[in-house]
């Protein structure tokens, strides 16, 4: 795959098929919602029972699979490969970088979830007795499984595919892009613009779940404090007019301000982390987390694939765990895009390793505090009243733990600016986000036309107020498991083309390793006997005859020597006669050992349809590759001379004698 493979070029402007396509889905969607919300309800809560009880088991190997991979690959060789270049350095430096990560682990979910889920688990735990302490314990690990490693580890997955081939192979900054090392330049057809559309689909879906659970908190938030009503009608009151801010601040260019009241907002939701910790129970609290912690990592491999299959038949796995793993794959592309632009000129390594422990850390002390002070105050403090709003009314969960905190009216009102910001730069960031995927041309970093955001805010805020009529939070965790099922096999196609691609780069670092001529030494006819021996495809006949009256002549000379230096040295010709070796014994350390051995390929088609030799009508050619005691070196000796071959033995002895030194 060229680094330049294909390039953008031009203005930055809409991509018609991908547009169109995910368009029109959207807003026929959308019509037919408001249309018959009860109808529309009933089917997709139907729906999404029969993707539980059919791929429950899928979505929770698919997700375990993206996980197991960006580890692996990051532990692996290929976790050295850069973000870019070999010699970008990173924009931002360590701390700045790490800020943004944090940055993206927080959302107004949290303050939705962070209460009302983990009372809800133990009030109606998948297993065991309801309202225990054994029953809280579970419901912590839920949640953090929930809200762990599987999430970011999709994330980071969609993160390292987009910068990965956007800067480091000049293709463009979109999904398809990851399609390149199977179908080639056909990403830019029909195949490639599904892949993008699909994915511009299943982020709609993502936000609109997002901002529809915002929504209902915010409209909690403003009934506790006004009494402002929690209708339907408020809440599309709220999203358009919400959605609208994102919108100008998408459109207008005031971004820095933005950014400003986003890390004012982070700092005011630390503070709200850190009463709740100290002005609640702290010595339980810190206790607390430590143990879900504990439980958490020890669980993992289990509850990954944890279907209670052998439990009396449920919606419980549908309505959590399933949602859960469908909702982050839906913001994959929209969290992966924002990672991968902040991430240029970072190794593999750090990248995943980043994106997975630093958002982690605070999200998991987020949901562990929070949830923990509400399990408390329902367990040993008979706040029952707490818990039943949990399952009956979850968006008002939250509000009623801090109504038992010192100063809750301010601290009630703070967190509803806290949500509200976090609402809006969601809104402009998704906007954002929507019109780079649905946009070509242009520098992977640019975004996308100002018309986009505008046309893509205003599709999310159908989506979500479309769902919300239809069935409020049951139809939103519907959508998201349905729209989010096609784009999990595109995400397992991405994995094997970024597999692919990584196997391919490594084996050009061996190639650009061995040269067809070494540099010691010298050959005769100069370049053009090079370039003939870089296009030309031995026989075997050809090989035998080298390996005779090249190869076994230099390994003479080169035993001779040695045996007059007093080492104790073995030649060993092959059993066909294909293959030559040298053995040199160093006592009781490893030998020496360089073996030439012939092996046979299958010849290219480009090989065999231009290059003109007859013999590559037996499509095989052959080589004399080199072995050492630990195997193939994967580079050929043919067109070498006898003094290049002894010079070759000798720079491999030269690297043996600094092994035996190292480990002397």
């Amino acid at each position: 795959m060229s680094a330049s493979s294909i390039p953008p070029s031009g203005l930055i402007r809409m991509n018609p098929p991908v547009f169109w396509f995910s368009a029109s889905f959207i807003l026929l969607f959308g019509v037919v919602v408001i249309a018959m919300p009860e109808q529309a309800g009933a089917w997709l809560l139907a729906a999404q029972n029969w993707a539980a009880n059919t791929v429950g088991w899928y979505y929770l190997l698919a997700m375990t699979l993206y996980l197991v991979f960006v580890v692996v690959t990051a532990l692996s060789g290929y976790g050295k490969i850069k973000l870019g270049a070999d010699h970008d350095e990173p924009e931002f430096s360590y701390l700045s970088w790490a800020g943004m990560l944090f940055a993206a682990g927080i959302s107004i979910t949290l303050f939705f979830f962070c209460v009302s889920e983990p009372l809800t688990h133990m009030l109606q735990p998948p297993q065991g007795e309801a309202g225990t302490a054994d029953a809280a314990r579970q419901a912590m690990q839920i949640l953090f499984l929930h809200w762990g490693l599987h999430g970011w580890g999709v994330f980071a997955f969609v993160g390292m595919a987009l910068a990965y081939f956007a800067y480091r192979h000049n293709l463009p900054l979109a999904l398809r892009s990851a399609l390149y090392p199977l179908i080639g330049k056909r990403i830019n057809g029909p195949i490639g613009y599904a892949v993008d559309g699909f994915g511009i689909i299943a982020t709609v879906f993502g936000l609109g779940a997002d901002m529809g659970f915002g929504v209902l908190h915010l409209n909690s938030g403003l009934d506790y404090l006004f009494g402002i009503a929690h209708t339907q009608w408020v809440q599309v009151g709220l999203i358009t007019l919400m959605m609208g801010a994102a919108i100008i601040v998408a459109v207008s260019g005031v971004d820095k301000g933005v950014r400003v009241m986003s890390d004012i907002n982070m700092l005011l939701a630390c503070a709200l982390l850190l009463f709740v910790l100290f002005a609640g129970p702290t010595q339980h609290l810190l206790n607390t987390l430590i143990q879900n912690l504990g439980d958490y990592l020890g669980a993992l491999p289990m509850k990954s694939f944890d279907l209670y299959a052998y439990d009396k038949p449920s919606d419980w796995l549908g309505g959590w765990t399933v949602f859960y793993w469908a909702w982050w794959i839906a913001w994959s592309p929209f969290v992966g895009l924002f990672i991968a632009r902040i991430s240029r000129g970072r190794t593999i390594r750090e990248f995943v390793f980043g994106v997975l422990l630093i958002p982690l850390g605070f999200t998991l002390a987020w949901m562990s505090i929070f949830g923990n002070s509400a399990i408390d105050q329902v367990l040993n403090h008979g706040m029952s009243a707490l818990g039943m709003s949990a399952i009956d009314n979850p968006s008002m969960t939250l509000y009623l733990l801090l109504e038992t905190y010192p100063w809750s009216k301010t601290v009630i009102a703070v967190t509803v600016f806290i949500s509200f910001v976090f609402f809006v730069t969601s809104a402009d960031s998704g906007t954002v986000v929507l019109s780079t995927l649905s946009a070509k041309g242009g520098n992977p970093d640019e975004d996308g036309p100002k018309w986009l955001r505008v046309f893509w805010g205003a599709m999310t805020a159908l989506v979500t107020s479309a769902l919300l009529f239809s069935g409020s939070i049951d139809a939103l965790k519907s959508a998201v498991v349905l729209t989010s099922l096609p784009f999990s096999l595109i995400l397992l196609l991405m994995m094997w083309g970024l597999h692919k691609a990584f196997y391919l780069e490594s084996q050009k670092q061996i190639a650009q390793m061995h040269s067809l001529a070494p540099v010691s030494g010298s050959r005769r006819g100069g370049w053009r006997q090079r370039l003939s021996q870089a296009v030309h495809f031995p026989s075997r006949d050809e090989v035998y005859r080298f390996l005779d009256t090249t190869v076994r002549p230099a390994i003479e000379e080169v035993s001779a020597v040695f045996t007059e230096k007093g080492l104790h040295v073995a030649t060993h010709p092959g059993p066909a006669n294909d293959s030559v070796s040298l053995e040199i014994g160093h006592g009781d350390q490893h030998p020496f050992v360089y073996q030439v051995q012939m092996r046979g390929y299958f010849t290219p088609s480009f090989a065999r349809g231009g290059m003109g030799s007859k013999q590559l009508n037996n499509r095989r050619y052959y080589r004399a590759e080199v072995h050492l005691s630990e195997g193939s070196q994967d580079y050929d000796l043919v067109g070498y001379s006898k003094e290049q071959i002894i010079n070759d033995i000798l720079d491999q002895y030269e690297r043996h004698m600094q092994f035996l030194h190292l480990v002397r």
